[in-house]
């Protein structure tokens, strides 16, 4: 006889499926007897439960189960279930000899005699620890791109709306300014006039809030010495915490600089510290601590390199973890009514990914809340040398017969604007659109440019190239609250004007526009229009 005939003539069926039961070893495959005890017992039970054949033979199989799932009677309920429905199945954890836990996918079927009697039961488990961590791995990766895409849409509404506050707010601030100029010495009026700058002002810093966090904020970036600028901030922290708290700051001389901007880094560190001192309304200590850090990789807070991290830590209420999920969600806030915006650890945090970096929060409840700004640290050998007042152009000597060209599509914007510049003393020709802009080059002597960049059709970016192309020498400035200005065809140096701006920052951003336009003096004193093309016959007066 062939060995293969030889080998089935030997055994019967019940050998064969003993055999095939016991070579599997991916599943603990086993009998139970109808009051719960082990049977038998396979090699992949022994492999996946760590129990041999002489320790659990006998044994109940609600060993198996955590004391939870004992407590609550869950070996009863799996037995009474496949005892009436034929079979039961549930996924859960399960214990092996060594205490260890294990996500377990149980299968239970009832065996039953001829009569329709339960004699028994055959049980199969399965080991899906690693497909759940999967599975668990995948869902929350879902959920982040959910929370990425749910922010990224905020940030976009919440950036278009600042855009459109900015115009009003611009409108608003002009008009004012020009009318506190020109109405009479009244007391009583003046101080509504007073109240209403102060009310758009207000106004103005809520954009620039949603401006930061939609990461489009014009940011005005500096290499940062942190310690000179905490020094320079220490009286005013010291008021803003009050007598019942004690700010304590830890600020060593020699941490590496860092590049974004000082303005706004106070800002953002001012609303860290009066977070912390409103979470102790009993007053309480706050500390200030700033600290190189080198990050490799495996980090999950900031890539790879050297970090300097500003961190700000109360001992007040603290967080739970929901809290704490929310906490950089625009308008969320815990202040109660009246008494915050919901935009100060947002704009923080837009802040900090604008420039490179990341806002870490740790809280717990009772424990307190640390806050952490993380900012590239610029290697010392690319610090730049720090500006000397004497050094600053000096615009005293510089011309005001200006003819300025000024372009927007918002009326009301265009109209302050040319307010503001007319009241400067400059001859003031309006345009609504870069097209308009282009045909009055074209025409006629300018001697600056000062165009808004959100218009439809051309942008002020694209508007400046085109410029650039045909009129090189032009002076351009371009007004926008956005800091998402398109790279390419030396934009990214063009002299910027944020919005709102006020009547004295036009002045100024004019002043340094012209002063840093060399071929300036050698145009007005020839009387060369300054935008015809090269290729335009030249005439001179």
């Amino acid at each position: 006889m062939e060995l293969a005939d030889r080998y089935d003539a030997s055994l019967t069926d019940e050998g064969r499926l003993r055999l095939l039961v016991d070579a599997i070893t991916d599943y603990a495959i086993y009998m139970l007897s109808p009051e719960g005890r082990v049977a038998t017992w396979n090699a992949g039970a022994q492999r996946l439960k760590g129990y041999s054949q002489e320790e659990i033979i006998g044994g109940h199989f609600s060993n198996f189960y955590t004391e939870e799932d004992r407590a609550a009677g869950e070996p009863e309920h799996a037995l009474d279930v496949a005892r009436r429905d034929g079979r039961f199945e549930k996924e859960g954890w399960r214990v092996r000899k060594d205490g260890s836990r294990f996500w377990a996918c149980v299968v239970l079927d009832a065996i039953r005699d001829d009569c329709g009697e339960v004699i028994g039961f055959a049980k199969i488990t399965r080991d899906m620890t690693e497909k759940r961590e999967i599975q668990y791995a995948l869902d929350q990766a879902r959920e982040e791109l959910f929370q990425a895409q749910k922010m990224e849409a905020i940030g976009q509404l919440t950036g278009g709306i600042a855009h459109d506050f900015n115009n009003l707010l611009m409108a608003v601030l002009g008009s004012l300014e020009i009318l506190k100029k020109r109405m009479p010495e009244q007391p009583e009026l003046m101080r509504l006039v007073e109240n209403a700058i102060q009310g758009a002002q207000r106004g103005a810093a809520l954009t620039q809030r949603m401006l930061a966090f939609s990461r489009r904020q014009e940011l005005a970036v500096k290499t940062i010495d942190i310690a000179m600028l905490m020094d320079g901030m220490a009286d005013m922290l010291q008021r803003l915490v009050g007598p019942l708290t004690m700010l304590e700051t830890e600020v060593p001389r020699d941490l590496p600089a860092i590049a974004t901007d000082p303005n706004q880094l106070e800002t953002a560190i001012l609303n860290l510290i009066v977070n912390a001192r409103d979470a102790m309304p009993g007053g309480g200590k706050i500390t200030v601590r700033a600290e190189e850090r080198a990050m490799g990789d495996g980090n999950g807070a900031v890539a790879p390199g050297t970090y300097l991290c500003i961190s700000v830590t109360d001992r007040g209420e603290g967080m739970d973890e929901k809290t704490l999920e929310q906490a950089t969600t625009p308008f969320f806030t815990t202040k109660g009514f009246g008494k915050g915006t919901g935009l100060g650890l947002p704009m923080v945090q837009g802040l900090a990914a604008q420039s490179g970096g990341k806002l870490v929060l740790k809280s717990r409840i009772g424990e307190g809340t640390v806050a952490e700004l993380w900012f590239p640290a610029i290697p010392e050998q690319d610090v730049a040398p720090a500006e000397h007042p004497e050094q600053a152009a000096d615009h005293r000597d510089l011309p005001h017969s200006l003819r300025i060209l000024a372009v927007d599509d918002d009326s009301l914007v265009l109209m302050n604007t040319v307010l503001m510049l007319e009241d400067l003393g400059y001859e003031v020709i309006e345009a609504a659109s870069g097209a308009d802009a282009l045909a009055i080059l074209a025409a006629e002597q300018v001697d600056l440019v000062i165009s808004d960049h959100a218009m439809p059709r051309m942008t002020g970016a694209e508007l400046a190239e085109a410029i650039r192309r045909d009129w090189p020498q032009m002076p351009i400035i371009l007004a926008t609250g956005y800091a998402d200005i398109p790279p390419g065809g030396g934009l990214i140096d063009l002299p910027r004007l944020g919005k709102p701006f006020s009547q004295a920052q036009l002045a100024e951003a004019i002043s340094r526009t012209i002063a840093a336009t060399t071929a300036f003096e050698s145009r007005r004193g020839s009387r060369i229009p300054a935008n015809l093309p090269p290729s335009a016959p030249i005439q001179t007066m």
